[in-house]
């Protein structure tokens, strides 16, 4: 294991595959690792190479192989995909990912920092959230339209059709479509707060 230089990483939510290769690309490393076992095995090899594709936990990975001594290259998966030589399960992944990082007019993606990626979190959070008052909008919307009770696009129109909700004596509203539809309009108060909240960060 010590003449390891090349390490393809294949990330998953618990199990890992690892493919390694020396310097003449000769396979010496070839296994499937928990996610337990994983740092402890590369605490174990000396300084390589390691690549691994782009993905959710790939950022805290690098990092923790980073801190070990490894120089870690982050690749989008798109690239690594030409390199698969069989068909695709981990083993494969792997070896691809292997190749793929030392191929000199690779891509690589920035190993992003904590901070980084919290920030990141606050713009992801905030499409979801948006996406989330969009589709409470929309809701509101058709179901009021259901009794003929109809307004503009915008937010003034939406307004209108919140007041007709919140209005018991209108009676082109059902009492217990109001009640249902009482949540909806709850629902999105609380996304639009949120949304601004987010912003605010």
């Amino acid at each position: 294991m010590e003449t390891v230089g090349v390490v393809g990483v294949d990330l998953a939510k618990s199990v890992f595959q690892v493919h390694g290769v020396d310097e003449s690309g000769a396979v010496v490393l070839r296994r499937r690792v928990s996610r337990a076992q994983f740092l402890k095995l590369f605490a174990k090899l000396p300084p390589c190479l390691v690549g691994m594709e782009a993905c959710s936990s790939s950022h805290h990975w690098a990092r923790q192989l980073m801190a070990l001594g490894h120089e870690v290259k982050l690749m989008p998966a798109q690239y690594v995909k030409s390199y698969l030589k069989r068909g695709k399960n981990d083993a494969a992944d792997a070896e691809a990912i292997c190749e793929a990082v030392t191929r000199p007019t690779m891509r690589f993606v920035g190993v992003k920092t904590p901070e980084q990626q919290a920030v990141m979190m606050l713009h992801r959070v905030r499409k979801i959230l948006t996406r989330q008052r969009t589709q409470l909008t929309n809701a509101l919307r058709a179901q009021l339209a259901e009794f003929g009770i109809t307004a503009r696009v915008g937010r003034l129109g939406l307004d209108r059709l919140l007041a007709v909700v919140a209005d018991p004596n209108d009676d082109r509203l059902p009492a217990q479509a109001r009640e249902s539809l009482a949540v909806l309009a709850s629902q999105l108060e609380m996304v639009k707060e949120q949304i601004l909240d987010n912003d605010r960060r």
